[in-house]
């Protein structure tokens, strides 16, 4: 005999064979129909106790939608495909959200279905990703792409909760920052006096200028008069295989230097598709603008002249993509040649080895050292937080002993 609970929207009974039944009513399909959910136990109790958990879960909306639930993989992929784009870059989704999805996610969760998915799978995966060598940062980077696509199911109504939220995200610890000293700084500035784009370098070390964001810099956004620049980004768009047979035309254009089977240079198809050079807003989401110092004014009206020479030298096989940091026949610098570009200037200036990112790192403190607001440190670097900008504060001890100086003469002389 079937008992209806206090909402009218449950019943429980018992069956013929002893086995009791629960029915909730939990909203409706796309059809119109009623969607209710069934639950089974042995007794009464148990089965009560099980309504009582499906009411609490349809009341707080944590329930999926009725209908087909897709394979883990199969929603990540059409993740990527359909719902990333939206607010992501393709640079970003191609360089982060791909690797982490095809490489790590899938091969260790993509066969169960995603609203069987339990954080003792999340902690399996983790552990062996830190035995297969991944670094925490790239492992947090994992679990947070992850969350991510859940999430967005959960907002579909294809799940309800993510499991991400009920694991320890990994730790990770940023490195320490090791920002070139100011002679170290005006010693590379000095080495690259006279060498092809010079002031490649001086916005580098004056401005902070991410790599993209210096080499896609153009001279319509250069305001000589002014004083002012405004930053965009430079970006090359991922290259895929046009042809029939990925593999054979891979083979093909690298006999040599190339593993059997290797499809990771799209870019030298002769049918390629993609793998051009645009130009978009840096990270964070939109161009800024930065007051240039005065010497570095008269330091790209030099550079602009001199390419000016390069382009009449170059003639007709010249190309115009207005760069003010290009190849001698006008053409985009890549991010290797760049980086080359930047050790051997260390090795020429007799500076430490750095990374090129600790460029960056150099004008923040700079610029912290010289008495700059930190907000407007943050506003010439871009950082999307302040939160960003503060990791440099800690690099800036003189500082701090200066502070307690001036406080000694303030209270004591």
């Amino acid at each position: 005999m079937a008992e209806r609970s206090p909402n009218g929207d449950s019943s429980i009974y018992q069956s013929a064979d002893g086995t009791w039944h629960g029915w909730v009513t939990v909203g409706m399909k796309a059809d119109g129909t009623l969607d209710r959910r069934h639950r089974r136990g042995p007794t009464r109790a148990a089965v009560t106790a099980k309504v009582r958990n499906l009411e609490r879960q349809r009341d707080k909306g944590q329930l999926a939608s009725a209908g087909r639930v897709p394979m883990t993989a199969e929603w990540l992929r059409g993740w990527l495909e359909t719902i990333a784009p939206r607010t992501a870059g393709e640079n970003t989704i191609e360089s982060v959200y791909r690797p982490k999805v095809e490489r790590w996610i899938i091969p260790h969760i993509g066969q169960h279905r995603l609203d069987r998915l339990r954080p003792e799978h999340i902690d399996a995966m983790y552990l062996e990703l830190e035995k297969a060598g991944l670094s925490s940062k790239s492992i947090l980077l994992t679990h947070q792409v992850l969350n991510r696509a859940l999430r967005m199911a959960m907002r579909r109504g294809i799940l309800g909760r993510n499991v991400t939220q009920f694991v320890d995200p990994p730790r990770h610890r940023e490195p320490e920052m090791h920002p070139l000293r100011v002679e170290e700084a005006q010693r590379l500035l000095k080495a690259a006096a006279g060498q092809p784009n010079a002031a490649r370098w001086s916005v580098a070390l004056a401005l902070g200028l991410r790599q993209a964001e210096a080499l896609g810099l153009r001279w319509e956004h250069v305001d000589m008069d002014r004083g002012e620049i405004r930053v965009y980004q430079l970006r090359r768009t991922e290259a895929r295989h046009g042809c029939d047979d990925a593999v054979v035309c891979t083979q093909d254009r690298h006999r040599s230097g190339c593993a059997p089977g290797c499809t990771r240079h799209a870019q030298y198809c002769p049918q390629r598709m993609g793998g051009d050079w645009i130009f978009t807003e840096p990270k964070g989401g939109k161009a800024r603008t930065i007051a240039l110092p005065a010497p570095l004014v008269q330091q790209l009206q030099q550079h602009r002249a001199e390419q000016d020479a390069q382009r009449a030298v170059a003639g007709h096989s010249w190309q115009d993509h207005d760069l003010v940091f290009a190849q001698p026949d006008g053409s985009p610098i890549s991010s290797r040649q760049d980086w080359a570009a930047w050790k051997t200037l260390l090795r020429t200036a007799g500076v430490r080895d750095a990374r090129l990112h600790d460029a960056r790192h150099t004008a923040a403190t700079l610029l912290l050292e010289q008495g700059v607001d930190i907000r407007v440190v943050q506003e010439i670097l871009g950082h999307s937080t302040l939160a960003v900008t503060r990791r440099y504060t800690h690099v800036t001890s003189h500082l701090a002993r200066e502070a307690a100086d001036r406080m000694g003469r303030a209270l004591w002389d």
